[in-house]
């Protein structure tokens, strides 16, 4: 597991599941069709996202299919990480 995956499932385990929540989330969980991510929680996880990772993510782009597993979302990061290198 990556950098940008463990982050994101750790930030997902602390925030979103309850300190006796026995689920184990992985790389491909369904977050949101599982609901364990609701909409609210989704817009917290992408500014957490945006500011830990200092990249601008279009809201067109943060959609529930994009944040559905760490999987999805750990690759929508690295892909604009990329653009913000080839911006600056």
């Amino acid at each position: 597991m990556d950098e940008i995956t463990e982050v994101v499932r750790n930030y997902i385990v602390r925030e979103y599941l309850e300190k006796d929540d026995e689920r184990t989330i992985t790389e491909t969980t369904p977050l949101i069709s599982g609901g364990i991510v609701d909409s609210f929680s989704m817009v917290s996880l992408l500014r957490f996202l945006e500011k830990k990772y200092s990249i601008d993510i279009p809201d067109q782009c943060a959609t529930p299919e994009a944040f559905d597993t760490v999987e999805r979302i750990a690759g929508l990061v690295r892909r604009f990480q990329k653009a913000e290198v080839t911006k600056g």
